[in-house]
């Protein structure tokens, strides 16, 4: 029996952390002790996060979302040890508090420094959810790369499983014009089998899930096309029946109107799919390729667009009229 390898660049990033791990939690203990005084919390995170960069994974940051906002260049794990010690200072603290850090911090112009702040978003939803879902809300709005959506679709899911009638603010999300905002709603749907592996893998969530999905499979951005194959590879450990069912159907919508867009999701989720089930659906798809300048033929670009226009026979929710009204 052979072990592999790990390479050289995998190698060095257990290294760096290892090195610094410790100081990670040290930091996220100090900053958890100014938890009363969030501008204080903000300048030591502020202060403290430079000395865990690594200009290597800033790079890398920069390189697999192009277009990001202001880093530092923090790796995952050792962001995750300044959250721990954010948590063991701030255990006892209530909601009020913590939401109030969280505020001041996603005013910052870091990013790390706002990804922080989910983690006390996401004990904060259960018990003050209403100021919790504005911080949410806003935060999307003002997202403008994938890793801050996907990080913040984490408190969304936490919220909807503590929460069911919260699938509102993802059913109005999918009529944003604003791609970001429209992730998060693929997003969120990906997350919750993995939030709650009993909770979020109930036969609703399939259904309200593919819901979602429905709505948008058919958007032109990528960003977006990402999100519905990953909450269709997550809902298929909810409810295979189903999700299979939802994939032959648009297959065949994609085949009938040569819908590159539609297609590029579906292919994307073969691999979870059993392999000749997969074989025979990549067949009738062969050839769909979607187009750079193709439109969204997505129900919710539909409806936007009637909306926006005559504005006649269009079903959107009162609620999510705000959000069109933006584009």
């Amino acid at each position: 029996m052979t072990t592999a390898l790990a390479s050289p660049t995998a190698e060095r990033a257990r290294t760096f952390v290892a090195a610094n791990l410790a100081q990670a939690v040290a930091l996220g203990r100090a900053a958890g002790d100014l938890v009363q005084e969030p501008a204080a919390l903000a300048a030591t995170l502020r202060d403290g996060l430079p000395n865990l960069a690594d200009p290597d994974y800033l790079e890398g940051q920069r390189r697999v979302a192009p277009g990001i906002g202001e880093l530092f260049g923090v790796r995952t794990p050792l962001l995750d040890g300044v959250t721990r010690g954010i948590r063991a200072t701030t255990r006892r603290d209530r909601s009020t508090v913590l939401l109030d850090a969280a505020d001041r911090l996603l005013r910052e112009s870091v990013l790390e420094l706002r990804w922080l702040s989910f983690d006390l978003l996401t004990r904060s939803v259960t018990t003050d959810p209403e100021r919790t879902w504005q911080l949410v809300r806003a935060t999307a709005r003002q997202a403008s790369d994938w890793i801050t959506v996907d990080t913040l679709a984490h408190v969304a899911a936490a919220g909807i499983l503590a929460e069911p009638f919260r699938w509102a603010e993802l059913e109005q999300l999918v009529y944003s014009p604003s791609t970001w905002e429209r992730r998060l709603a693929g997003s969120t749907v990906a997350v919750l089998p993995f939030t709650d592996r009993v909770a979020g893998r109930q036969p609703h969530i399939a259904r309200r899930g593919l819901a979602i999905v429905g709505d948008l499979i058919g958007d032109a951005e990528p960003d977006v096309q990402k999100s519905l194959s990953w909450a269709l590879r997550g809902l298929l450990l909810v409810d295979r029946a189903a999700v299979t069912a939802f994939i032959d159907t648009e297959a065949v919508r994609a085949a009938a109107a040569t819908d590159g867009l539609r297609a590029w999701v579906l292919r994307d989720t073969l691999a979870k799919l059993p392999a000749e089930h997969a074989a025979r659906l990549r067949s009738s798809l062969d050839g769909i390729r979607r187009q750079p300048d193709a439109t969204s033929t997505s129900r919710a670009a539909a409806a936007a667009a009637d909306f926006l226009g005559a504005g006649i026979g269009l079903e959107v929710p009162p609620a999510a009229r705000t959000l069109l009204a933006r584009a």
